[in-house]
């Protein structure tokens, strides 16, 4: 299957794309895009590949699935277009890089800059229904984000992984820690943050000062 997304990962990816599986969820998105609204447009759905070519990849951070309201889901986790009102799990996060670099909040909740920079920022699930969050959790799409995370583990490494929350945290079985740096929190949901363990967990400075110690370029959050 030819599908539009970029070239670096498609060389990674192609043996997904030529599954039964992969055909099947093309087949699901098709009709679920074409009956009911869902996030995010079609053209975004590939965004956080798309932004982040295989060999520029140095930190990864794995969401769920999408925004679910409109206007929001820009093919990025955790990040929403500019003009929307952030999210609460945004906001934290923004308050604990303020706290750990002293760099204030931003005007607006893209991540677009962090994807240009080298931060693969997966959902999971990379579609969803409107207003129905996890609604396409089970039709394919976390096989095809696993063999994404899983080619990352093969063919590079020095790489941070951020795995924020029980979800997250279940991939880690799939990285070597020995070649690479894996940093685990709770979600920064209100809901989990505020219980402990997201504030103060020092995520943004350790991963630049790893990245720096392997002589990679660190990311401006």
């Amino acid at each position: 299957m030819n599908v539009k997304i970029e070239d670096s990962w498609k060389q990674h990816l192609q043996a997904e794309f030529d599954k039964p599986y992969f055909e099947r969820l093309t087949q699901i998105v098709r009709q679920e895009y074409t009956t009911t609204p869902c996030f995010p447009p079609g053209r975004e759905i590939f965004n956080a590949f798309n932004l982040c070519p295989f060999e520029q990849v140095k930190v990864v951070i794995i969401g769920q699935d999408p925004y679910h309201e409109p206007g929001q889901a820009e093919g990025l986790c955790f990040s929403v277009k500019p003009g929307v009102m952030m999210p609460p799990s945004l906001i934290n996060i923004f308050k604990e890089i303020e706290a750990d670099l002293g760099q204030p909040m931003p005007k607006d909740g893209s991540l677009v800059r962090w994807a240009k920079q080298g931060v693969l920022l997966l959902n999971a699930t990379l579609t969803v229904r409107a207003h129905q969050a996890n609604s396409h959790s089970t039709i394919g799409w976390q096989t095809f984000t696993d063999a994404a995370i899983q080619a990352l583990a093969t063919h590079r490494e020095h790489l941070v992984y951020m795995l924020w929350g029980g979800f997250a945290r279940s991939k880690a079985y799939m990285i070597d820690r020995q070649k690479n740096l894996v940093l685990e929190s709770v979600h920064p949901s209100p809901l989990s943050a505020n219980r402990g363990g997201w504030f103060g967990n020092h995520h943004f400075s350790r991963a630049n000062a790893y990245l720096q110690e392997n002589g990679i370029a660190p990311i401006v959050w």
